[in-house]
């Protein structure tokens, strides 16, 4: 049976980059959508493949998350965790359209290879009833859940951080929370991703967790959360994009989630040319670039190395 592990020592990743107060815009992963499969007991380094789920159904349905530009996770409850095979119905999360008016299915399936009937392509778009006609076993809810990473085979600090914060919120929040396997970023962990924003962030405590799960029902960023020190990005944007976006969200404290869109291009100088547009008509250009910080740990498992720095300039 897994149990949480001890305070991490000062040389831990997480513990370093803390301690150097680096900022975490542009560092969440990307993901045009998010399917979430509970898969109960023990995760490996790679957890779709290594665990008690299928690794065959796992890396295809992996690579058909990946190919249509969404990510799959693993979650499971709160707790500790049996090393048995996974009894009984599988709960699902999928979040789409998470450009636009993000949308969250929830509900139960027997069989996870049940997850390659989905419309992948059109979990892109804004109506979810294409992936409940292929699955009628889900259905849209407007609960959020807050995905939190405990993958300590990936990186220990994600289970010796980031479960106490899993449990903590989710005393406050039964069936809101979940542990989920590796999202990257555990150099910034406690990690969290909202559903069904995407909007995810760093260095949670169980007040700010609750804070997001709170804020992601009114469909917002709180606005302790929207910050260089916690907010990672939407992750429907790539890296450059997140910052620019997180920049001028924080620059107007803007708080609905949905009330900004962006994109951006590299130029032959490096430089990424970032255009964010408010859904009231304003709009902004920021110039992004990125810089080596000091020698970090990019993980546990690594030795030190540059970091690397996301820095956002307004042109207008």
């Amino acid at each position: 049976m897994t149990t949480h592990a001890e305070p991490r020592p000062p040389s831990a990743c997480s513990m370093q980059w803390d301690d150097a107060e680096l900022p975490a815009w542009g560092t969440a992963s990307y993901a045009r959508f998010w399917v979430c499969l509970e898969q109960n007991g023990p995760w490996g380094h790679s957890a779709i493949t290594q665990s008690h789920l299928d690794p065959e159904i796992g890396a295809t349905l992996e690579r058909a998350c990946a190919d249509h530009g969404g990510r799959l996770l693993l979650i499971r409850r709160p707790g500790p965790h049996a090393d048995e095979p996974h009894e009984g119905a599988h709960t699902v999360l999928i979040a789409g359209c998470l450009e636009r008016d993000p949308w969250l299915l929830t509900g139960e399936i027997d069989d996870p290879a049940q997850l390659l009937a989905l419309p992948w392509d059109l979990l892109l778009e804004d109506d979810p009833d294409a992936a409940t006609e292929r699955l009628p076993e889900l259905e849209e809810t407007r609960d959020p859940a807050l995905l939190v990473c405990t993958n300590g085979k990936r990186d220990v600090c994600c289970a010796v951080r980031g479960r106490p914060i899993a449990l903590q919120a989710s005393a406050t929040h039964p069936g809101a929370v979940w542990e989920c396997s590796h999202t990257g970023g555990h150099r910034f962990s406690p990690t969290g991703i909202a559903l069904p924003s995407g909007q995810t962030y760093a260095r949670l405590t169980g007040e700010l967790a609750e804070l997001a799960l709170q804020a992601e029902r009114r469909r917002e960023v709180p606005d302790e959360l929207a910050n260089a020190t916690h907010n990672r990005g939407r992750s429907c944007f790539k890296s450059p994009v997140q910052v620019a976006e997180a920049f001028v969200r924080q620059h107007i404290s803007e708080r609905k989630g949905a009330a900004l869109t962006a994109s951006g291009s590299q130029a032959a100088d490096g430089v990424w040319r970032c255009e964010v547009s408010h859904n009231d008509g304003r709009s902004w250009t920021v110039d992004v670039t990125s810089e080596d910080g000091p020698e970090l740990r990019a993980s546990c498992a690594k030795t030190p190395g540059p970091s690397t720095v996301w820095r956002a300039t307004p042109t207008q």
